[in-house]
């Protein structure tokens, strides 16, 4: 059965074919990184009206790559929930005219599940190949019970998976969501949209400037006592500043919830007393120098990631404990990041030596249609014969706020 998959939470236009027996076949995503450029965020206006531009191109050209037609589809899947009301409206509202016209069954799917589900694309022979040749390597096996750890722009959660659709929420975000922190950071520094790749490259500026050994750092006293990573980090680097240690808020809180509101606040407090009020000198204003605006920034965004890097991996980690997960993985947007990536596959090869380790390729981080469409592959297998029909049934609404 071939399944096509469209994708417009947000600002990426994408839709994907994918095939249950050969696995993917296109992805396609149009992004709107350019667009949103002019105001530094998302306008949901905006976004809206360039999926309305885009999304039939899109579909168009994941159909030609996948060298089909929409006639020799079997099944659409959209996402409905959880997004912005008007991008998700342009998604919905196509796949259920396709489906109309084409008399084929719909699936309405949620986005968290989508991301959760990147784990579980099957990338055909081409894939498979363009993957090796960039030095991928293959995933290893995903065994349940799992601890996830889904952080993107607009959610951070931990969710227990059981089983194929099934989950349990073991926690999640009580403000700002971990990639909404790294973006509103970027905005505080004066970086580029979009805000969290670039706090993420200067931060790895800081790190090339001043490497840290292994010894340095060890992970088991890191979990054991914070305070021992500041003060081996602080040996590390030449600029010993304690003020620019920021909190690892609900780190010990007993639960698996999150909180970053407190992080941002005091980023912005902290780089607001070393900049304000101060006429800055031609070297530093010009980014030469050891104390200049640039390399502030590099040590602010060094700091800030590795508070967020360690809140999440922290209680991840116990999660997967408290749970005896067989498999540990992280999804979402900001699940590319790499020193996030490093960091949770460091804690579980030392601390979690059995237990499996899965991350998704980078590609399928994002926001792809990809995703959704796998999601829909794994749901109709479940489907007897007699319930397709039920699939057929266009009365379904978007919603901005959904769990799983």
């Amino acid at each position: 059965m071939k399944i096509l998959g469209i994708e417009t939470s947000c600002d990426e236009t994408a839709a994907a074919v994918y095939d249950s027996k050969e696995g993917l076949l296109s992805n396609v995503v149009a992004s709107q990184i350019d667009i949103h450029k002019k105001t530094g965020g998302v306008v949901p206006e905006v976004a809206s009206r360039a999926h309305v531009e885009q999304i039939i191109p899109v579909i168009n050209e994941s159909l030609k790559l996948a060298k089909t037609s929409l006639e020799k589809i079997d099944y659409i899947a959209v996402t409905h929930a959880p997004g912005l009301i008007g991008s998700l409206l342009v998604g919905v509202n196509t796949a259920k005219t396709l489906s109309m016209i084409l008399d084929k069954p719909l699936l309405p799917i949620n986005h968290l599940e989508g991301h959760i589900y990147a784990n579980f694309i099957r990338e055909n022979e081409n894939e498979k190949l363009k993957m090796k040749n960039c030095g991928v390597a293959s995933r290893q096996l995903f065994k349940f019970p799992a601890v996830i750890l889904l952080v993107s722009g607009g959610h951070t959660s931990l969710i227990l998976m059981k089983g194929h659709g099934k989950y349990k929420t073991l926690g999640e975000t009580l403000d700002d969501a971990a990639g909404e922190a790294f973006d509103k950071v970027a905005k505080i520094l004066g970086l580029e949209y979009p805000g969290g790749p670039n706090v993420s490259r200067m931060a790895e500026e800081y790190r090339r400037k001043y490497p840290m050994t292994k010894s340095q750092c060890p992970i088991n006293d890191q979990i054991q006592n914070p305070k021992n990573l500041h003060a081996s980090r602080d040996q590390a680097k030449p600029d010993k500043n304690p003020k620019f240690m920021f909190p690892r808020s609900m780190l010990n809180s007993g639960d698996f919830n999150f909180s970053f509101s407190g992080l941002k606040t005091a980023v912005l407090y902290a780089w607001q007393r070393e900049n304000g009020g101060r006429t800055l000198r031609r070297s530093e204003a010009t980014g030469k120098g050891p104390t200049s605006v640039e390399a502030r920034k590099q040590m602010f965004t060094y700091e800030f990631e590795e508070a967020v890097v360690d809140i999440l991996a922290t209680k991840t980690i116990s999660a997967a404990k408290k749970y005896k997960a067989k498999t540990v993985s992280i999804c979402g947007g900001v699940a590319a990041n790499k020193r996030l990536r490093e960091e949770i596959g460091d804690r579980v090869k030392k601390l979690l030596p059995t237990t499996l380790l899965n991350l998704p390729p980078i590609q399928y981080c994002g926001d792809n249609a990809a995703m959704i469409a796998c999601v829909a592959s794994y749901r109709i297998k479940k489907i007897k014969k007699e319930e397709i029909k039920k699939l057929k049934n266009l009365d379904f609404e978007v919603e901005s706020n959904k769990n799983l």
